[in-house]
């Protein structure tokens, strides 16, 4: 498509960008619909992970997908990527059981803060934004009637793990030409350890276990546990592969911009949201800073464009 050697084309990060935007959208909701009848959220991640390695390994079986053959050296590169993946994924889930929707997504727009904290702060106009952005999510929580100290804790420290996972994501996947099937079938067999020692230290299994058998007797629950594990699959695809053949500044943009749809559909999907004049204006503010913040990293994308190897090309190294 008249790209340089080694960039992406612009039809293919786009469709990276609007496929990871369009899955992490549908996640959050799907996740909320689940959790809001069975809360053992690590069990949850625990079986998302399963069902993607599973999916992986007997898709490359048939002949359906292709990754790279199973390295001890890349795994121990790609430990830290499992390991704040996890975490990051862990504190999402276990925050949604507290905060309403909207709160959520207007907390994890200020990822893109810990990412200007990290680099010192250093462009002027991209710190406007990001303070902006913030500055909406603490008005918006002081109207906040459904105010859940332990569910903010969780949405906030679960935003550090992310910008952590995605910055590594981006270097892994460019450093050592790994694809996005690649990235997911690792982290899911590096998680698995730890997530069965979590479900175990935290006194979720077996118990966890016993009550998913009897929810699984509804039909209703079993078919958003279903849509839940693909959707795992699908967002962890996305994810990957936006950053890889994009950025992770670019995933983070695209995080920012989906919440903007998620928020407007959280008040009116999910009951509990009490509106209030300084909850609303702070969503506005905060909504604002992220489209914001999102056109300024639009302009200084394109003013240097990042060369890398898009996801596509890495099965030729294999």
């Amino acid at each position: 498509m008249g790209a340089e050697a080694g960039e992406p084309s612009s039809i293919l990060s786009l469709a990276a960008a609007f496929s990871y935007g369009v899955a992490s959208m549908a996640m959050v909701f799907v996740n909320k619909a689940v959790l809001m009848q069975y809360v053992h959220s690590m069990t949850l991640l625990t079986l998302q992970q399963i069902a993607t390695a599973l999916l992986i390994h007997f898709g490359q079986v048939l002949g359906m997908s292709k990754r790279k053959d199973f390295s001890l050296i890349t795994a121990k590169k790609l430990l830290p990527v499992s390991i704040f993946y996890n975490a990051n994924v862990g504190f999402a889930l276990a925050s949604l059981k507290g905060v309403n929707i909207p709160m959520y997504i207007a907390i994890k727009r200020i990822t893109p803060l810990a990412v200007l904290v990290a680099g010192c702060m250093r462009e002027r106009e991209t710190t406007d934004t990001v303070i902006c952005t913030a500055t909406g999510v603490l008005i918006a929580a002081l109207g906040d009637f459904s105010f859940d100290l332990y569910g903010y804790r969780m949405a906030l420290t679960s935003v550090f793990f992310q910008t952590m996972y995605l910055i590594l994501v981006e270097k892994s996947g460019a450093e050592d030409g790994l694809s996005s099937v690649d990235l997911m079938f690792y982290n899911s067999i590096l998680s698995l350890p730890f997530l069965f020692f979590l479900i175990i230290a935290t006194g979720e299994f077996p118990h966890s276990l016993t009550v998913l058998s009897a929810k699984a007797a509804s039909l209703t629950f079993s078919v958003i546990l279903i849509i839940s594990l693909v959707m795992g699959i699908v967002l962890n695809f996305t994810m990957f592969w936006c950053t890889i053949v994009n950025s992770a500044l670019t995933t983070t943009i695209v995080g920012v911009l989906k919440g903007v749809g998620s928020t407007t559909l959280g008040f009116v999907l999910f009951g509990g949201v009490e509106v209030h004049a300084l909850n609303v204006t702070g969503l506005v503010i905060n909504t604002f800073g992220g489209v914001w913040y999102s056109y300024a990293k639009y302009k200084q994308k394109k003013k240097t464009p990042r060369k890398i190897q898009h996801d596509v090309e890495s099965h030729a190294h294999k």
